[in-house]
């Protein structure tokens, strides 16, 4: 009994069924401890769906309470926010309904303007036409002959120098004759220089190759046409110089006016002839169209202009002089009314101081005496002591001796400074 070993197996024994025992018991504290953690956590489970219900009814009211207040916040700040947008634009709509009655008043005047327009653009073609109408009318009158080219080339002519300010058969005479030794020759126009010269003008130029070459299509024709134009008109130009129309006519410049009714006409000629010119002044014939002769009539207005203030200027000097002589006249009568003046006061200061030393000395006695004078004193009289003024400016004139001018005005002469 007393054996180690035996008491060793017993201590082992005891032992382990302390340790069994004490494991017994904690695994029946530690059943119990699960059973109420489980308990618990069913109990706890139901109420995590309470709460998750509950929770997700009130997260529910939150949010619809969270939408409300943001709808309503939102609600708020969209009318604070166009209330502001309409303040701040309304300028601007005002700005743009003015813009729209401005556009629509311009629109309307647009449309009146187009409308017009459209009108004058009708006008204007119309007398296009029409002016298109008249020169092939014209263009035809012309080519019928050359009398009717001449009739037109001297209305021209005449209406040229009347715009220039010349008058007919003042300035200018149409149709002259005058005799020479070819015969009778008859200048379109003679215009009158002044001193007394005569410029002859010829309208006679013809025109029909240039018309025929407006009515030719073919540019190789045309300027056929337009070749045959200026051929005559520097035969027409030889023709006129050897008239000698400058020997005729006294007084005349040395040279003779060849006029072509149209600046169009003259170009073309020029265009084909350049030396046209060179041979007209050689010939001491001047080509000159509506725009060269306008200035050369000027030329001749402003000269009788001139002319005329040179006679009127003869006619002032003259009435200078006879306005001299009359002031001079008129100077001698108002010298003698002065010397006539000065000798009334001299004879009014005699009388005063004879009237003074022997008439009034004895009249007022009567005073000393004490007559009765009823209130009427004697009035004291004063001598003129200012004299008439001289005509300083006027000196009498020296014409022989004083017995030889009597009865007349003396004639005074003016004195200079």
């Amino acid at each position: 009994m007393n054996d180690p070993a035996f008491l060793t197996a017993a201590g082992l024994a005891a032992l382990f069924l302390v340790l069994a025992i004490f494991a017994f018991a904690r695994s029946a504290s530690l059943s119990r401890r699960l059973a109420v953690a489980q308990e618990r956590l069913r109990q706890s489970g139901e109420n995590s769906e309470i709460l998750k219900a509950q929770a997700a009814q009130s997260a529910q009211v939150v949010a619809d309470q969270l939408v409300q207040r943001a709808s309503e916040t939102f609600r708020s700040q969209e009318a604070l926010a166009l209330e502001r947008m309409a303040g701040q634009l309304k300028p601007v709509s005002e700005t743009l309904a003015k813009c729209e009655l401005q556009v629509a008043a311009m629109e309307k005047a647009r449309a009146e303007d187009q409308g017009g327009l459209k009108q004058q653009i009708t006008e204007l073609l119309k007398a296009s036409a029409d002016t298109q109408f008249e020169a092939r009318k014209l263009s035809a009158a012309l080519r019928r002959g050359a009398g009717v080219q001449g009739r037109w080339g001297e209305q021209t002519l005449r209406n040229v120098l009347e715009a220039a300010g010349l008058q007919h058969r003042f300035d200018f005479d149409e149709q002259v004759s005058v005799d020479s030794d070819e015969g009778r020759r008859r200048p379109d126009v003679t215009v009158r220089l002044p001193g007394g010269g005569v410029l002859v003008v010829d309208a006679k130029c013809s025109l029909n190759a240039f018309l025929e070459a407006q009515e030719i299509a073919d540019e190789a024709g045309r300027e056929a046409a337009l070749v045959r134009h200026a051929q005559s008109v520097r035969e027409h130009l030889r023709g006129l110089a050897s008239r000698a129309y400058a020997q005729q006519f006294e007084r005349s410049p040395d040279l003779v006016a060849m006029f072509v009714p149209g600046d169009g006409f003259l170009a073309a000629a020029l265009e084909r002839l350049p030396d046209l010119l060179s041979d007209a002044m050689a010939q001491k014939v001047v080509l000159v169209t509506p725009t060269t002769l306008f200035a050369l009539c000027k030329a001749v207005a402003y000269g009788w202009r001139a002319e005329d203030q040179a006679k009127n200027a003869e006619q002032v000097a003259a009435l200078g002089r006879d306005l001299y002589k009359r002031l001079s006249v008129m100077g001698g009568h108002v010298a003698g009314v002065g010397k006539a003046l000065e000798v009334a006061v001299t004879k009014y200061n005699a009388f005063v101081g004879s009237m003074e030393s022997q008439v009034l000395t004895q009249a007022r006695r009567f005073e000393e005496l004490a007559v009765d004078h009823q209130g009427h004193e004697l009035t004291e009289l004063q001598p003129v002591e200012t004299l008439p003024r001289p005509l300083a400016k006027l000196a009498p004139a020296e014409e022989g001796p004083a017995d030889d001018r009597l009865g007349e005005a003396p004639v005074l002469t003016l004195r200079g400074r």
